[in-house]
C-alpha cells in the first residue's frame, strides 16, 4: 500500500523491451505521470543520443516526480535504469517522501529487442544488434535479492 508519499513506478530494461507500452499502462491504470527522457527529446527536438541533454532531463523529471510524490500521487520512470545504484538512488529518494516503490523489469532476447528497435526508428543513428549486445552486457539486471527491496505491486484504484 502507497505511503503518504504516494508510489514510485521503476519501469527497467533495454531499448526494445517494452517500457514504454508498460510505463503507458501503468499511468492510465494508476492515474499516474509516466517520466520518459525520450519522449520530452523528441517534442523538444534534442537529438536521443546527446547524454548530456539526457541528464539534465532526468535530473528536471526526478525533481517533478519527488514533488508529485511528496502529494501522495504516483509517478512510473522510464528511465531503463540499468545500473543498480540509479535504481537504489529511486528507491532511497522515494521512500525518503514516504512513498511506496516499485520495480518492473523488462527484457526480451537481442533479436527481439533488434526488431522492435528497428521497427519504431526512434534513433539516429539506429540501434544496431552490437549496440544492443554491448548494451545487455552493461545493464545490471535486478537480482532476487535486489528485487526483495521493493513493494509489491498496487492493485489499480476502482474506476467510477
Amino acid at each position: 500500500m502507497a505511503g503518504p508519499g504516494g508510489r514510485l513506478i521503476i519501469v527497467c530494461g533495454l531499448p526494445g523491451a517494452g517500457k514504454t507500452t508498460v510505463a503507458t499502462a501503468l499511468a492510465e491504470r494508476h492515474d499516474g505521470v509516466r517520466y520518459s527522457p525520450d519522449d520530452w527529446m523528441d517534442a523538444l527536438g534534442i537529438n536521443l543520443w546527446d547524454e548530456a541533454k539526457r541528464a539534465g532531463i532526468e535530473q528536471l523529471q526526478w525533481r517533478q516526480a519527488q514533488s508529485l510524490l511528496a502529494l501522495g500521487g504516483t509517478a512510473i520512470i522510464e528511465w531503463g535504469t540499468w545500473a543498480r545504484s540509479e535504481r537504489d538512488a529511486l528507491r532511497d529518494g522515494a521512500r525518503a517522501l514516504g512513498a511506496a516503490v516499485e520495480l518492473v523489469h523488462m527484457d526480451a532476447p537481442i533479436d527481439e529487442l533488434l526488431e522492435r528497435v528497428s521497427k519504431r526508428g526512434r534513433e539516429s543513428p539506429p540501434i544496431d544488434r552490437a549496440m544492443l549486445e554491448e548494451a545487455s552486457r552493461a545493464f545490471e539486471r535486478p537480482t532476487a535479492e535486489e528485487l526483495a527491496l521493493y513493494d509489491p505491486p498496487a492493485k489499480a484504484p476502482p474506476r467510477d
